[in-house]
């Protein structure tokens, strides 16, 4: 019997999972990338003298991708290595309080009653309830299709859902967090994690409280070498498993036959395949690739709310800041001023949040020695239209202040080099609709259900995965789509 053939659109971390479980599978497994580089989001550039981490900075759930070089029979130390964060983060209030996340729940439960008050068994009680949540939530949500009946059958999920009442669906994120806490910056710094996948605490609901386990239980990392080696590595893992990858060759359609998938165009040559998986945005696979087949879009998924976007400046310093370290926040001062901008006013709040990532804290040679490399980013709303030119001046302006006023330094002077990566450039770079990180947004207890499922209901041998599709945006997530549509193919 012939080799079967799958051909994959997009190079993103989730086109090149599924790459390597297909190949181990037996497939003869080709990617198409319409960029020169794979990764899509999770990819390098240099500016320089100084090498930046282009998107996700936060590595969690490192054994996702052990687990890929484990299933390919692999040591997963002969290609990629990191190394635990014994703080994850530290967080700058407006008021001067300044709070270390640490890895350990001990530590950081005292570092809270230190700096809020707050007595450290409460914060203990909100972790017990963040992993009650995952403990239900994993095998339905996370780890499976919700599409696919035999997953309601397993002894597994049965459970789960008999104990979906205690998942907290019914009220917001920002609700159940001001129940756990007193203190104001406490319930901010819990109310933060909605960013992870690019929602609002005051809609989402209290359901994504099950994110803050994610983190503090199974630690967060630095890869040796930054975000992008775990791009490189796995890169090299399918290539090693004889993946084929076509650079500067965006996918022109995918054709189909009836409703079945015969292959793609591409550069007007059609390629057969016996497979198709898109790692493209959902919204532009139909819109774009299958723009002649109208009939078959899940219109009420494609018109979904899109996930809030990002607004980066990638700055070489010219200094070193000791006070700072891998990941740093500087909170605003009005948590619920700034997301009401974003999401209702489709704008850019005055004081905005600001994420710091500077990889040569650990990575010493991405800058040049008593240097930076500083990635400094905020959210914004996605792409509907904006004036961004006027919108990234005022928010660069807000931004230097805000970081100057917090360090105690003219920011200004200090930069050397600037590049400026916004909506416009997100959604061209990697095929986001509107820009959106994380495809649609989760600000509803139904979003979970209402993302696409990983394989198409009405063209038969099409698959999706990435972060626009179930179970969401995110390395961790991106990574188990590949996993599910893997177990959805033959």
């Amino acid at each position: 019997m012939p080799q079967q053939k799958a051909l994959i659109i997009g190079a993103g971390i989730a086109g090149i999972a599924t790459a390597i479980r297909l190949a181990v599978k037996g497939y003869a497994v080709e990617v198409f990338e319409a960029n020169s580089y794979a990764g899509g989001k999770l990819s390098e550039f240099e500016q320089q003298d100084y090498r930046f981490d282009a998107g996700p900075s936060l590595f969690t759930m490192p054994q996702y991708v052990d687990d890929l070089f484990r299933l390919a029979g692999k040591k997963p130390e002969d290609y990629f290595t990191y190394q635990k964060l014994d703080v994850v983060c530290h967080y700058f209030y407006p008021d001067g309080t300044h709070l270390k996340a640490y890895a350990d729940e001990q530590q950081f439960a005292e570092e809270v009653k230190a700096k809020t008050g707050e007595p450290a068994i409460f914060t203990h009680k909100y972790y017990r309830n963040s992993s009650r949540i995952y403990d239900i939530t994993n095998h339905v949500f996370l780890e499976q299709s919700l599409h696919r009946l035999q997953t309601y059958l397993s002894s597994k999920t049965l459970k789960s859902i008999l104990r979906l009442f205690q998942i907290d669906a019914f009220r917001t994120m920002h609700q159940a967090n001001r129940s756990f806490f007193k203190d104001k910056r406490l319930v901010q710094y819990f109310d933060r994690y909605a960013t992870y996948n690019g929602s609002n605490p005051y809609k989402a609901p209290a359901t994504l409280n099950v994110i803050p386990h994610l983190e503090q239980h199974f630690g967060a990392y630095f890869p040796d070498g930054g975000m992008y080696s775990i791009t490189s590595s796995l890169v090299r893992l399918a290539q090693d498993l004889g993946v084929i990858f076509h650079y500067n060759s965006p996918v022109d359609e995918i054709v189909v036959q009836g409703k079945k998938v015969e292959g793609l165009m591409v550069k007007g040559d059609l390629h057969l395949a016996d497979v198709v998986v898109s790692n493209m945005d959902v919204w532009f696979t139909y819109r774009k690739l299958l723009s002649g087949h109208p009939q078959l879009f899940p219109e009420n998924i494609l018109s979904q709310e899109r996930s809030s976007s990002a607004l980066i400046f990638y700055w070489g310093i010219n200094k070193q800041f000791p006070q700072l370290d891998l990941h740093n926040i500087f909170f605003s001062a009005n948590y619920e001023a700034e997301f009401k901008a974003i999401w209702n006013e489709k704008a850019i709040y005055h004081d905005p949040t600001v994420y710091l990532n500077i990889s040569s804290k650990y990575q010493t040679n991405d800058a040049p020695p008593c240097c930076e490399n500083w990635f400094t980013m905020i959210n914004v709303p996605a792409n509907t239209g904006q004036d961004w030119d006027t919108l990234i001046a005022e928010a660069r302006q807000n931004i230097v202040q805000k970081l100057s006023a917090q360090l105690g330094e003219e920011i200004v002077p200090l930069i050397i080099n600037e590049s400026i990566l916004d909506p416009r450039s997100i959604e061209s770079r990697t095929s986001s609709y509107q820009g959106s990180l994380y495809g649609t947004s989760s600000n509803s207890q139904f979003a979970a259900f209402l993302r696409h499922a990983n394989r198409s209901a009405t063209i038969s041998n099409l698959y999706f995965c990435g972060g626009s599709v179930h179970p969401g945006g995110g390395i961790p997530l991106a990574l188990l789509s590949a996993k599910i549509v893997s177990e959805w193919v033959v």
